[in-house]
């Protein structure tokens, strides 16, 4: 089982290349990130961005602009459909995000006549989790697509997490329904939603997976905080896998506090579409860009 970020760069590298189609990487972080997944036997890149810019960059960074395919192409919208149709085409096999806005990037990716997002389909954001003084790491959803998940949408995200976590090695994920409470609140929806999301994985509805819910965050990652408030009966408490949480609002604010406050690292993509899709933040490191590119190489089909 992989329990580190740097074990998904072995795994993805032991599979061999991928080929990356990268929308307007211009900026260092990216390219630094694509020539480290390059160097890691990850990928093999295009990357579509301001050409004379980029060899610029490369020569301040120190990398050889000789390993990747350059598209020249000044406009970032311009190069997130070029990058999109290639991928879409079977051009490549896995499509990331550079200097472009995030706003952008999506459209570009739901664009219907793109064929990359397929029909009724449902997107959504999966990350990976490294957090210090835990011995495995936590698939979370979703923090930056769906702003409240109905139902339905959740028992997509959660064969979405499922999958994620069993690329990592994971064959029974537990996921843990976050809601503000472990009790049962019969007027709070994530709490209700949660129970019957756990009945339903208890009756085999939503595959290999053991769900329980509802759970406050603290009894999902700590055995001791369960032990405490005595919840009973669940294989999830205190040892989860996954967390679904109920809204974008508290998956956000616990992504950003684990990394800012809490010295986590993490590996990032957009799920739900033909092919993995990398999303990280303009601001994110080299580091967490190449966890994020590895983790998509390691989701390829």
């Amino acid at each position: 089982m992989i329990t580190q970020l740097h074990q998904i760069v072995d795994e993805a590298r032991s599979r061999g290349r991928k080929r990356l189609a990268v929308a307007y990487g211009n900026d260092a972080h990216t390219l630094r990130a694509v020539a480290d997944a390059y160097a890691e036997g990850l990928v093999e890149p295009t990357v579509f961005g301001d050409k004379a810019l980029i060899q610029s960059v490369c020569k301040e960074e120190g990398i050889d602009p000789g390993i990747f395919a350059i598209v020249d192409e000044k406009n970032d919208v311009r190069c997130v459909e070029k990058a999109v149709s290639l991928v879409a085409s079977g051009g490549a096999d896995v499509l990331m995000k550079g200097l472009v806005s995030t706003d952008k990037y999506m459209r570009g990716i739901l664009n219907k006549e793109a064929g990359l997002f397929p029909p009724k389909g449902t997107l959504s954001h999966v990350s990976v989790v490294e957090m210090p003084g835990r011995g495995k790491l936590l698939c979370i959803a979703d923090v930056a697509v769906i702003p409240l998940p109905d139902f339905k949408q959740k028992t997509i995200l959660i064969k979405y997490l499922a999958s994620t976590a069993a690329s990592l090695g994971v064959e029974f994920p537990k996921i843990a329904c976050i809601a503000p409470s472990e009790q049962l609140l019969p007027t709070v929806p994530s709490s209700t939603e949660a129970a019957i999301l756990s009945k339903m994985a208890d009756r085999g509805q939503l595959g290999n997976v053991i769900v329980d819910g509802p759970l406050s965050l603290d009894v999902a990652l700590y055995p001791e905080v369960a032990v405490e408030k005595k919840v009973k009966g669940s294989a999830v408490a205190g040892d989860a896998d996954c967390l679904l949480f109920p809204n974008i609002e508290s998956g956000n604010v616990f992504f950003k506090s684990a990394t800012h406050f809490g010295g986590a690292e993490i590996a990032a993509m957009v799920v739900g579409t033909k092919v993995p899709c990398v999303l990280t933040s303009r601001g994110d490191t080299p580091r967490t860009k190449l966890y994020s590119i590895a983790l998509a190489c390691l989701q390829c089909k």
